[in-house]
């Protein structure tokens, strides 16, 4: 995922906000004793996601992949005094860690994790979002995409986190690797449907901002 040195990642760092205090812990903790750290936001993109979510300072979030819930408390940042946060997990495993930082957080009480099938959570939810974060399994990309554009508001932020694909996207084509292809059906799709306007930044493993019209 290094589209540019460690050298200049470092700088990028090192001039962005610092991270609060309970990041750099639950970071600590989830290269310490959870698999896969890597897919953790981290500082930089965790600082993008809050920049954002203060920006649009949205009433009601909806997050679609916790993993151990950095980016959640990154776009609880900007949320607004009464607002709400669902987030959507399949990890049972992942559940104490998420609890264990959400409710040292000062949104404990807005937070709702939701522990299941992200495509059969979706629709008992009955909130109109804001701000949604799709961070889950690649293969259901444009399930959840199309599941949430009828659940937005007009203007509302769709972001979609690793759509370069570790540059996989610009490879050939293995037929076996369906993550690939559809991260390719669908930065095709959200760059051409109408219902949205789409930018691509090459953020970490790219970020898709799209905003609802």
């Amino acid at each position: 995922m290094h589209f540019i040195s460690e050298e200049l990642e470092n700088y990028v760092e090192q001039h962005s906000q610092n991270e609060p205090e309970l990041l750099v812990q639950l970071f600590k903790e989830t290269h310490q004793k959870i698999l896969q750290p890597r897919m953790l936001s981290g500082h930089f993109q965790g600082r993008v996601l809050s920049m954002l979510s203060k920006i649009i300072n949205p009433e009601n979030i909806l997050e679609i992949g916790t993993y151990t819930g950095y980016a959640a408390l990154c776009l609880a940042e900007g949320m607004q005094k009464n607002g709400s946060l669902d987030t959507i997990d399949v990890k049972e495993e992942l559940v104490p860690i998420q609890q264990k930082y959400f409710d040292l957080s000062p949104w404990k009480d807005q937070i709702t994790a939701h522990l299941g099938d992200a495509l059969e959570i979706i629709p008992t939810l009955s909130k109109k979002y804001d701000l949604v974060f799709i961070d889950a399994d690649k293969e259901n990309y444009i399930n959840y995409f199309n599941m949430v554009v009828p659940m937005m508001n007009k203007g509302g932020i769709i972001l979609s986190d690793n759509v370069l694909w570790s540059g996989k996207v610009l490879e050939e084509l293995n037929p076996k690797d369906l993550s690939t292809k559809i991260l390719l059906e669908y930065n095709q799709m959200v760059n051409t449907d109408s219902r949205v306007e789409t930018v691509l930044l090459p953020i970490r493993d790219g970020l898709t901002v799209s905003r609802v019209l």
